[in-house]
């Protein structure tokens, strides 16, 4: 086995078998990296891939990606899952563009097929899904409309003939979607797969529409590839597919002539599985796939999915022979030259997912694009101005606030050819973003960039008004202030703010219950009660506790986990006030509902509620939370567009 080498104090790599040619059939990738297939709402009107598609993809490729699989398309017209969902009838133009402009840059396209069957919507279509029995969608708790025979034909030859489209565009090859969100799973899977027909053979979908996809393919080119993605581990163990099971079902499929297969997890019962945030462990499906592996052919390369977000995680998994490619789709979301940073060495400069999903995961109902709230260029390529192009002249720049907004304005400021000078009053840079979520690897990132890039550092330092007249331009990214409480309180220190707490400038009693005020429901305040909990309760005007959370996939997995720490939860309630008893603190606290008004004996009370933004600085540009309090997507967009504007 080729061995690579990982030299943590340089931060580099060499000989990466990631780096190296990958044989998938009858071609070669350049490497063994893949952009996987995901929901981007890049989508016309009519269905289509759009131009902001072809822009998206081509990134990559100019970042050096091996394999990159297209958004996927519905092969037929009773799926619509999402409103701009392709439709394969329509992407032919898409694909035909998408194929030009990354085979210019030496990567391999793959169109995804697709048909959500039974996890989809009728919202779009106003028509009943089909899926193979009559089981309720988890979510939506739609009944589908059980698949006669014509209905299954008819999406068997979708299959096909979009693979005629695909190849016939320029495409590289095709790839079968039997993964988490999928009518080919679905008929693999007893959980949805109830029926007594010839179908009642769980493989039988699966197997003709390989056979189905393979002869369109060879048809329009006899190299054509044909890919598989297949969920191996439903984790629904009491009927559905499980790791035991899945080496098997996979060498079956593979034999039928599968180029490559990409391993997967979970089902209609695991949607939160799908994406998981970094509450699960990076590279969680090895395991799994090293067995899948085993069970199938050498022919058929073996793909490894599953939060790899992280060149040396990948390396790792190639060296372990655990697979033979590996998908890293939120990595070059975050950054789309991972592959070309890595050729050159400088694995270091590679900006990190963080993995917190909070604007990549894009089916909700606000239909976002697709981007990265540490690259906030990430889908929209073809809008973005050149964020880096020179300035005419070289300015001296001040920036006072060390939090993302600054570090990103510090650093644009400094690519562009500033002289830039940032200070930060706290010891150490980064703001709420260090302390409110997964955002300290990105804030270490911002960090070392910027000081590459030679920008001045001073923390433990504030601002004086004379500095102004040093400096051409002063730029003020100070962040937020702890807001105003809705409540009665009776002393101003009753109260600890949430960001004191985290940043260790607070702390909170040994012992005794501690109160945790949460209007917001997001991550910092239901983090602080999963660290302390049977000692804390959490207050929400809610349902239900984290609501926020829904829209990164964890607002279910989070209740599971404030259950399983023994944290209590107060719902549907509104603060009333808190006042001092002695050593104690008392919560008075309203029902939405009944409007019973309850008190609650507490050690230390917290506030995670909105915060305001900091006083101006005369003449400065502003950029972050010192505009609005928002999230690190608006403080790093924000740190560009005003480092753009000098």
């Amino acid at each position: 086995m080729r061995v690579s080498h990982f030299d943590r104090k340089s931060a580099r790599l060499s000989g990466m078998l990631l780096l190296q040619p990958l044989t998938i059939g009858a071609r070669s990738s350049k490497n063994s990296l893949m952009f996987g297939p995901h929901a981007t709402n890049l989508g016309d009107d009519l269905r289509g891939l759009s131009p902001r598609h072809v822009a998206y993809y081509e990134r990559r490729a100019i970042g050096g990606c091996g394999i990159i699989v297209v958004e996927g398309a519905s092969v037929h017209s009773s799926d619509w899952p999402y409103e701009r969902a392709p439709l394969a009838t329509q992407c032919a133009t898409g694909w035909a563009a998408i194929s030009d402009a990354c085979h210019a840059h030496g990567s391999l396209v793959i169109a995804s097929l697709d048909h959500a069957g039974g996890q989809g919507s009728s919202a779009y279509s106003q028509l009943p899904l089909w899926a193979p029995s009559r089981v309720p969608e988890v979510n939506s708790r739609e009944v589908p409309k059980w698949m006669e025979t014509h209905d299954i034909n008819a999406v068997i030859e979708g299959f096909a003939e979009a693979t005629r489209l695909a190849i016939g565009s320029g495409c590289d090859g095709v790839e079968i979607n039997a993964g988490q969100h999928s009518l080919v799973r679905q008929f693999l899977s007893g959980l949805t797969n109830q029926r007594g027909d010839e179908y009642g053979d769980r493989l039988l979908f699966a197997q003709k529409v390989i056979a189905a996809v393979r002869s369109a393919a060879h048809a329009v080119h006899p190299e054509a590839i044909i890919g598989l993605r297949l969920s191996c581990d439903e984790l629904a163990p009491w009927a559905g597919i499980t790791p035991e099971m899945a080496p098997q079902i996979a060498a079956e499929l593979c034999a039928l002539g599968i180029d490559y297969l990409v391993v997967v997890r979970g089902s209609i019962f695991s949607v939160e599985k799908t994406r998981p945030d970094f509450h699960e462990p990076p590279t969680f499906n090895s395991e799994l796939c090293r067995s899948v592996r085993a069970a199938t052919a050498a022919s058929t390369a073996v793909f490894l999915q599953g939060s790899v977000v992280d060149v040396t995680q990948a390396e790792w998994a190639l060296n372990e022979g655990i697979c033979n490619g590996v998908e890293m789709t939120r990595a070059q979301i975050a950054d789309p030259d991972v592959a070309l940073k890595s050729s050159q060495d400088v694995i270091a400069q590679i900006r990190p997912c963080i993995r917190c999903n909070q604007t990549c995961q894009v089916r909700d109902a606000r239909n976002p694009i697709v981007t990265c709230v540490g690259e906030p260029s990430a889908g929209h390529e073809s809008l973005d101005p050149n964020w880096y192009v020179k300035a005419h002249h070289s300015r001296k720049v001040l920036i006072v606030g060390a939090g993302v907004a600054g570090l990103e304005a510090a650093r644009v400021a400094a690519l562009r050819g500033h002289s830039v000078h940032l200070i930060e009053k706290r010891e150490k840079v980064g703001g709420l973003s260090v302390i409110a979520g997964p955002g300290s690897s990105l804030v270490n990132w911002l960090e070392s960039e910027t000081l590459r890039l030679g920008v001045t550092i001073q923390t433990s330092a504030e601002f004086s008004s004379g500095e102004s007249g040093e400096h051409d331009v002063v730029i003020q990214t100070t962040g937020s202030r702890r807001g105003n409480p809705e409540y009665e309180v009776d002393s101003p220190t009753a109260v600890f703010d949430i960001a004191d707490i985290r940043r260790g400038s607070v702390v909170l009693p040994d012992i005794g219950i501690i109160a945790i005020l949460d209007p917001i429901g997001g991550p910092i305040g239901v983090a602080l009660a999963e660290e302390l909990g049977t000692r804390a309760i959490l207050f929400t005007p809610d349902n239900i506790a984290g609501n926020e959370l829904a829209r990164t996939g964890d607002l279910a997995p989070a209740n599971v986990r404030l259950a399983q720490c023994g944290v209590t939860i107060q719902r549907r309630c509104v603060i009333r006030g808190v006042e001092r008893r002695g050593e104690e603190f008392v919560v008075r606290v309203q029902d939405r509902f009944s409007g019973v008004v309850d008190e609650i004996i507490c050690a230390a009370v917290v506030d995670a509620g909105f915060r305001l933004p900091t006083d101006p600085i005369d003449g400065a540009l502003q950029a972050g939370d010192c505009v609005a309090p928002r999230t690190i997507l608006e403080a790093v967009l924000e740190g560009r567009r005003v480092a753009q504007q000098i």
